[in-house]
């Protein structure tokens, strides 16, 4: 696919990785439009819409309705570390209104054209977390999981219509949506975090070539496939990183 006079919408345009993905697209001649709570460090046109209520997630399917998009990439997310107990319940509203309700409500929203052109593509940015799902990272990895689902379930039901979706699942990116808890508990495991100079070119990449799924990340994209047949290997494996992470909670 050839991004060139592309129309695409991208969520969450205006955060560091956000931001680099628009920046690769419009170099490649696409026609970007960012919607997002904050304005884009980039002069593209600038969708202003909060996705983590109801009434601003409406708004947001209203305006971009309005509009014929060649590509819908949904990437804006927010993330809770910590027990579930503890997550507020607004942060707990606004991290599955933001990480799975958003997109299937602005999916919703461009259908319509997409079908009536005869193509499009959805892209919806998912996570590791959302096929390997970690402990402390409850309500975002199984937002993220149920991104996964919605993004096949979508691709199958837009067989023959011309209307592509791809889910791309990177690993931990060192982004500003990292806490410093988060990144503590990086240290303390060792886990692997990508730069998100890297992962935009790959994101961007996997979308050029009409990827249907894409998991970034050696060993953890082959963590994917052996969670899916035994989970229990994979507990196990976790186990002692899971203890690490209590720890960064005790009183």
């Amino acid at each position: 696919m050839s991004f060139e006079h592309k129309e695409i919408l991208l969520t969450g345009g205006s955060g560091g990785l956000g931001a680099l993905i628009c920046r690769q697209l419009t170099d490649e001649g696409a026609v970007v439009t960012v919607l997002d709570r904050a304005t884009p460090v980039q002069p593209v046109r600038f969708l202003g819409h909060d996705l983590s209520t109801a009434p601003g997630l409406e708004a947001a399917a209203a305006d971009i309705a309005k509009y014929p998009w060649d590509l819908l990439i949904n990437l804006a997310g927010i993330q809770y570390f910590g027990p579930v107990e503890d997550q507020a319940l607004e942060h707990l509203l606004a991290s599955y209104m933001v990480n799975l309700i958003a997109p299937v409500r602005l999916t919703q929203a461009v259908l319509p054209r997409m079908k009536q052109n005869g193509h499009g593509r959805i892209v919806n940015v998912g996570s590791i977390f959302g096929s390997i799902n970690f402990a402390h990272f409850a309500t975002y990895s199984s937002a993220k999981a149920g991104l996964r689902g919605f993004s096949q379930a979508l691709r199958r039901e837009m067989s023959g219509t011309g209307i592509g979706v791809t889910y791309v699942a990177p690993r931990a990116v060192r982004t500003a949506l990292n806490s410093a808890k988060v990144m503590e508990f990086a240290r303390l495991t060792k886990m692997n975090m990508d730069e998100p100079e890297a992962i935009a070119a790959r994101i961007v990449r996997a979308v050029r070539e009409g990827k249907n799924e894409a998991y970034f990340g050696f060993p953890e994209s082959a963590f994917v496939r052996l969670n899916a047949i035994l989970p229990g290997v994979v507990d196990a494996a976790l186990a002692a990183n899971d203890r690490k992470a209590a720890q960064l909670f005790l009183a």
